[in-house]
């Protein structure tokens, strides 16, 4: 029987908190889309399904996540987990409170849970407001965001802008010190209208309390360590896994492909480009040359056989993203991008390259979509929340990572399973 189904709102996150139930003991398949068939399901804890929704219009957000929530009800699957970004990425015109009031009316909830919290990535609630590494969430760089700008830090803020309904909040103290009375404080709650609760969270201990006390939701919604958690509590283990046993061949190549713009992508590409052979993408070319991707791509041919994987990069500082977006548009520019990654992707994969570590969310499911991947299956993580994966009765393994994830060195340290 599966115990949980995870809708992600992008690929990167899919594979995140795939990652962390794996983690916990689970064992997790991953689609890439709504599959079109049943699944035999036996032996499976969760499936996770990634759409790539986080930034699409509403209506369509809505119709696909509907479609995995029916498509997972149909496999047996009554409780569901909506997963975003664990620094919630959706503004006033967002997604996540129109997609999670569509899931409740689908999954017949009354109430339900709003939790970004990762503490093993920096991200912590206190008082109802999210906080990456100590820093508030609209002080984090993420109020820089190309695509969603995230201006407030106030979870009720963030969520009640874009939901039909009101939040409250179980405090730190509830959670650590009287955990015995959070189901009085959630019936006052919702007897007060409150449809999405928010629970602060400073530390994984903060996560398990949560996950047991929401048990009986049908639907919750958050990040990859809510999803830890409920594997961790169901399953009675608390502790890290002990690895996938996953091999991944040193035959054939690797590339980097790195399309976020973030703070600590753009860390992890200063550190790697100092090692490595890089090349920056000229997005001139990528809009109006239709030569410049047989370039690109006999670029990193020329580079197959270094000893480390040459970088291709779209990957630029805040200010240079608002010049090249007030020239030719943010959506056509990010449409542009996406779609030459997934060309790319898919020149070399003809040309022996069968190992891919990409950054970003949306490059990575222009990726994916690229090398036609419908499905995963998840080995070990090579920082808290991004595995490597193996795609579905292929000889391929793929990373996806969000933009925030992992240290400076993260691109190199991807490449040790098969530089041993």
């Amino acid at each position: 029987m599966i115990r949980l189904g995870v809708i992600a709102d992008d690929f990167t996150g899919a594979t995140d908190i795939a990652s962390f139930m794996v983690n916990a003991g689970w064992k997790v398949v991953m689609f890439n889309g709504v599959p079109e068939q049943a699944f035999a399901s036996e032996g499976v804890d969760a499936i996770v399904i990634a759409l790539k929704s986080r930034s699409i219009a509403v209506e369509d957000a809505v119709s696909q996540s509907l479609a995995a929530s029916d498509w997972l009800k149909a496999q047996g699957c009554q409780r569901q987990l909506f997963k975003y970004c664990s620094t919630f990425d959706s503004t006033a015109q967002g997604n996540i409170g129109p997609v999670t009031d569509a899931l409740m009316k689908n999954l017949h909830a009354e109430m339900t849970l709003v939790c970004p919290a990762v503490p093993d990535n920096g991200r912590t609630i206190v008082h109802g407001h999210l906080f990456v590494k100590g820093e508030l969430l609209n002080e984090s760089g993420m109020q820089h965001h190309p695509v969603t700008p995230m201006k407030a830090s106030s979870l009720k803020k963030l969520m009640e802008a874009q939901s039909t309904g009101l939040c409250g909040n179980i405090t730190l103290d509830t959670v650590k010190n009287h955990p015995d009375q959070i189901q009085a404080q959630l019936a006052a709650l919702q007897k007060s209208q409150a449809r999405y609760v928010i629970f602060d969270v400073l530390d994984n201990a903060d996560l398990l309390t949560v996950a047991r006390a929401t048990a009986a939701f049908p639907l919750v919604t958050g990040a990859a360590g809510l999803g830890y958690a409920i594997a961790a509590v169901e399953t009675q283990q608390q502790q890290r896994g002990a690895g996938s046993g996953m091999t991944i061949e040193a035959a054939g190549y690797s590339v980097v492909l790195s399309g976020s713009c973030s703070s600590m992508t753009r860390q992890q590409v200063d550190f790697y480009q100092q090692r490595a052979a890089s090349l920056a993408l000229d997005v001139e070319k990528i809009l109006h040359d239709a030569a410049y991707l047989p370039v690109v791509a006999e670029w990193v041919r020329q580079h197959a056989e270094d000893a480390l994987a040459p970088l291709v990069y779209a990957t630029q500082p805040p200010q240079i993203i608002a010049l090249i977006q007030e020239k030719y548009g943010a959506a056509r520019v990010s449409e542009k991008i996406e779609g030459f990654f997934a060309e790319l992707a898919q020149t070399l994969s003809q040309q022996g390259f069968n190992k891919f570590i990409v950054a970003g969310g949306e490059t990575s499911g222009a990726v994916t979509q690229g090398l036609h991947i419908r499905g995963m299956v998840i080995g070990d993580a090579v920082a808290p929340g991004v595995p490597w994966t193996q795609v579905l009765d292929e000889r391929k393994w793929v990373i996806l990572k969000s933009g925030n994830f992992g240290n400076s060195d993260f691109f190199l340290k991807a490449q040790e399973p098969f530089h041993e």
